[in-house]
Parts: C-alpha cells; structure tokens; sequence
C-alpha cells in the first residue's frame, strides 16, 4: 500500500463490498482522515455489528460474524425461504465473513466462516496460517485448509508454491510454522506445488484447494 502511494502520489483505499449490499459497506476514509492498513475501513452509511453464533453482537475486539444493515442492503432472497431463514438475525443481514472491529469502528477481515477449520472444537482460521507461511522468505503462495481427521474431526494442512529459484523442504516450512503458530493451528502436513488450483476466472478457492489435496494427505 505505501509502495503504491508512493509511486502514484494518490491514497490507496482498502473497502469491502457484496453485491447484497450493492455494493460497498465499508471503506477506508480519504485523507486527512485515518487509513489502516489491513483494514477495510469504517460503514459507508452502513451499519456494522459484529456478532456470535445466536446473533448477540460481540464488544469492541472480539471477531465474529460481520452483519450489516441500511437502505441499500436486501431484506431477502426472491423464492428462496430457506436462505432468508439463515441470512439474517432480525434486520441484520448476515455476510458469512469473520471480522472485528477495533475501538475506532474500523473492520477487519480474518476469514469466511465456512472455511474456518473446526479441529477438535478449536477454531482456526486458515488466513493466519497463510500469512505464517508467506513470512517465509522461500514462499510465494500459500493456501490452508481443513482435511478429515478421525480423531480431531478436522487437522490442518497446506499447499505451498515456492519463489523460483528457492529451495525450502516441507520439515523446514513446518518448522517455520512451528515458530510461528500454536501447536493446534500449525499445519501437519505441507504440500509443495508448482501451482494452486484456481477457478475458471482465476480465484483460489478453498474448498478446490482442500478437494485437490485432501486425498493426498496423510
């Protein structure tokens, strides 16, 4: 981000948007108002809670589900009761991401909850065992997902693309990890690829990560 502002002389603003809500809910304010990196900024005249499971909303600092609510967010599905049945708590439109907000009112994202890993009841999410990976100077993409587990339910594992011209070897990646992460959240099993499987248009998604890799683990 400060690279890029840098060399165009403009603000980079970080936002974040669902077409439910058509589109934006939050952004980053322009200068001389405060932008954070890693965050997606204050409601754009949209209402931002952040809430648990039952739909109580949390205090400042503790991540939940992001739910939202305004005049440009829907109130329901057409001919689909059964999405309207699970999509909101009251009035709040629930977005099936996982954020936090700080003191501020600024958001966070930490991940979408249907990719979270449930291993033996802990919850992790797969985006900060991403950025332990990336912190390794050998590794240019890293994915983390859940792969069934007997005993855990679910047990971490991970698919890595190496920078060209770097060596590292799967012990040396969990070792980094190790260093990185609680005991619980670092991935057992790390696969070197050549490349992560993405979508048509070119997204990662995880669950075609975890389908790719998942038979393979151990």
């Amino acid at each position: 981000m400060h690279d890029l502002e840098a060399a165009f002389g403009a603000p980079v603003l970080e936002a974040y948007g669902m077409t439910e809500a058509a589109h934006q809910m939050a952004s980053n304010p322009l200068p001389p108002a405060a932008r954070k990196a890693g965050s997606v900024g204050r409601g754009t005249r949209v209402g931002i809670s952040i809430r648990d499971e039952k739909g109580d909303p949390l205090p400042t600092g503790q991540p939940g589900e992001i739910c939202i609510k305004g005049p440009n967010v829907i109130t329901g599905y057409e001919n689909n009761p059964e999405a309207n049945a699970t999509s909101f708590f009251g009035d709040w439109f629930r977005t099936g991401d996982q954020g936090v907000l700080d003191e501020h009112g600024y958001l966070s994202l930490t991940g979408r909850l249907k990719e979270m890993i449930n291993r033996g009841g802990e919850k992790i999410s797969p985006r900060e065992i991403d950025e332990a990976l990336l912190s390794h100077p050998a590794v240019d993409q890293a994915v983390a997902f859940g792969v069934p587990h007997k005993g855990w339910g679910e047990e971490v594992a991970a698919v890595v693309v190496l920078k060209a011209d770097v060596t590292a070897t799967e012990a040396e990646l969990v070792a980094h990890c190790k260093e990185k992460l609680a005991d619980f959240k670092r991935p057992k099993q790390i696969f070197i690829a050549t490349a992560i499987p993405r979508t048509a248009t070119g997204k990662i998604q995880r669950r075609l990560v975890a389908e790719t890799f998942a038979g393979a683990a151990q």
